[in-house]
């Protein structure tokens, strides 16, 4: 009898532990994007929260078998998250996260306090080795490396000796620097696309160097103390690795470089044609490296001067990659064959197609941008659709339209209804990103009637989010000419199966969800791993993708022709909404 119970606790102990990794693999900003009416395993339904708060931390470290671990640090666009993740088996064992402030000062204008940011992340990574040793006994010297994966583009400029931010990040999809980037079109002869074969890129707000001239320009003294060498520019991954490494460390990667504008994806350089396009003086850029095994340092002790940074919980832990998010996250899909593509849906949506180790050049409104850089290796390149808005359109009928109290409670809304009725939802907010490429362009609602209720409104947001990332794969079609078949889906908005079956019927093409939907995090995980020996090769890293679902097209050729014409419809009148002048008015 006393056998059978010690084989029951045992089983019992074995079984929580699956339990709790299997949870943590879903975290609350998944979740929250799937309406309760959805079929969800146990696990993810109900069981997560109760479990988690009777026995938040238990201790399994008897049972524990000598592993290794990689962290991965994935500080996004809304909040910054650390996790854990064990080599043996690939999964998440631990993780913790933390939203930072957005700031609004102007229609359009969107700012980050990199300053806040940088606590967020040294918490969150000192949050995460504490539950992992209450929980699993892990030791920070068990964490053999750490990547680090960024919202990309948000520029940061920070006082080279005492390490304090010099100003206001300017985000991603701030439109601020419209009428920067109309000058300089100007200046070359009306060519959004004059530096597209050295970057790969239009000339567009999106972009860093736009949001450095438009610094220069606006804050007394900045530009003077640039050319003086007194200040450090980066994206966010330049900042937090000079943090980690307490100042040691001013570089980037490869990915981040070529979203700046300034760097040649040939050569993977800063080119000084670009540099002088933009008047940015060149000491203050970061040393560009491999995404993965680059030279980014060790991270430091904490210094007795909180502004330089370092980290005690992960001391001595070495950096073994950078990749910007959606190049994380296309890692993580395992997209390592040419033509295979993932589609991302956060904040924005990402879509990237791996295109093999030479760039090649959009004709049909895409990026052009290294995927990643393995250390004395070719890089590998992709094709990119970058799309301003999709969950982000969600929290804004939260927030500022009080459709809902949170992102689950305006997905059941959605799902009371079988469709959108005709109503269209284009929310361009601060301009379209691809494939159009228009900064005039504004947010418009279409098809309206009488007839239509709030739950229409909520559905034809989820629409919107399906509707724009079909765009993008159709022009990735048209630049490889080829059938892309399938896409890979992730991010919070990918967990609601109204959103991925409608991507599935609006795009003719099978669309497969993974078992975890935390693929940025794992990416870079999976790189610092790379970098270590924690793998040795990307076949190790594919054979740890699983698929949870596949999504089939269900709807008939001419039923697709007649939504995607009523969406292009919508498009043209969003576009040329703000004129020239309006424009510098709000800027």
């Amino acid at each position: 009898a006393d056998t059978h119970i010690c084989r029951g606790q045992f089983l019992s102990i074995i079984l929580n532990i699956m339990l709790y990794r299997c949870i943590v693999r879903l975290p609350s900003s998944t979740l929250a994007w799937v309406p309760s009416s959805t079929t969800l395993s146990p696990l993810l339904k109900g069981s997560r929260s109760s479990l988690l708060s009777s026995r938040p931390f238990q201790s399994t470290s008897p049972l524990r078998m000598a592993s290794s671990y990689v962290g991965a640090l994935d500080q996004g666009t809304s909040s910054t998250r650390f996790v854990l993740v064990d080599s043996s088996s690939g999964k998440i064992v631990a993780s913790s996260q933390k939203e930072h402030t957005q700031y609004y000062p102007q229609p359009g204008w969107v700012e980050h306090d990199a300053a806040e940011i940088w606590t967020n992340s040294h918490d969150v990574i000192v949050e995460t080795l504490n539950k992992a040793s209450e929980s699993l006994g892990i030791s920070p010297e068990d964490v053999k490396s750490i990547g680090i994966t960024n919202q990309r583009e948000t520029t940061v400029l920070w006082d080279r000796v005492t390490g304090e931010p010099a100003c206001p990040a300017i985000v991603w999809n701030c439109a601020r620097t419209a009428d920067v980037v109309h000058d300089i079109v100007e200046n070359f002869g009306g060519d959004k696309d004059a530096f597209r074969n050295k970057t790969g890129l239009p000339l567009s707000t999106y972009f860093s160097a736009t949001k450095l001239v438009w610094l220069f320009q606006n804050i007394d003294g900045l530009k003077e103390r640039a050319q003086n060498g007194e200040l450090c520019f980066g994206t966010i991954d330049s900042w937090l690795t000079w943090k980690l490494t307490g100042g040691k460390h001013h570089v980037t990667d490869v990915t981040n470089a070529a979203r700046t504008l300034l760097c040649n994806i040939n050569t993977l350089e800063w080119d000084e044609e670009l540099l002088n396009a933009f008047d940015i003086p060149a000491c203050i850029l970061p040393t560009i490296e491999p995404s993965i095994d680059g030279d980014f340092g060790t991270i430091s002790s904490s210094s007795s001067d909180a502004n330089m940074g370092g980290c005690d919980a992960l001391a001595n832990t070495r950096i073994g990659a950078i990749l910007g998010d959606q190049h994380a996250a296309t890692f993580g899909q395992a997209c390592f064959s040419p033509g295979e593509v993932k589609v991302t849906f956060g904040t924005g949506s990402f879509l990237l197609m791996n295109t093999g180790t030479a760039p090649k050049i959009s004709t049909h409104g895409l990026l052009t941008t290294p995927f990643y850089q393995r250390k004395g290796e070719d890089a590998v390149y992709a094709l990119e659709g970058a799309v301003a808005v999709a969950g982000s359109l969600i929290q804004w009928l939260r927030d500022n339209m009080q459709l809902g109290a949170s992102a689950k409670e305006i997905a059941e809304l959605a799902a009371t209804v079988k469709d959108a009725e005709g109503l269209r939802f284009v929310p361009a907010f601060n301009g379209l990103f691809a494939p159009h490429w228009r900064d005039d362009a504004r947010g418009v609602i279409c098809g309206l009637t009488a007839y239509h209720t709030r739950a229409h409104m909520a559905r034809a947001a989820l629409d919107a989010a399906a509707f724009q990332a079909a765009e993008v794969f159709e022009a990735m079609s048209l630049d490889a000419d080829v059938t892309l078949e399938e896409v890979k889906v992730d991010g919070g908005m990918a967990a609601n199966n109204q959103v991925v079956q409608f991507l599935a019927d609006i795009s003719s093409s099978k669309v497969s969800r993974p078992k975890s939907l935390e693929t940025t995090a794992m990416g870079v995980a999976y790189a610092a791993g790379l970098a270590v020996g924690e793998w040795k090769a990307l076949d190790e890293i594919r054979s740890i993708w699983e698929v949870e679902s596949t999504f089939i097209p269900n709807i008939e050729d001419e039923e697709r022709s007649e939504l995607k014409r009523s969406w292009s419809k919508a498009i043209d009148r969003s576009k040329g909404w703000v004129d020239s002048d309006e424009k510098k008015k709000s800027n």
